[in-house]
């Protein structure tokens, strides 16, 4: 989704292009490469990481 934040599994947020791939899913770069990853939206994320980016933001 488009002006919704997009992190890595680790909670770290991806600033940079995005791809979406065969599968529906959104992964970091312009165009996909080796370095690729995927990427969540905060709900998708686990909930430790969650409740640590909540955390961070207070």
């Amino acid at each position: 989704m488009k002006g919704v934040n997009h992190y890595f599994r680790d909670g770290t947020i991806h600033k940079g292009g995005t791809h979406k791939m065969p599968d529906g899913s959104l992964h970091s770069g312009a165009k996909h490469t080796k370095n690729s990853k995927k990427l969540f939206h905060m709900k998708e994320l686990s909930k430790t990481v969650q409740s640590k980016l909540k955390k961070k933001k207070k």
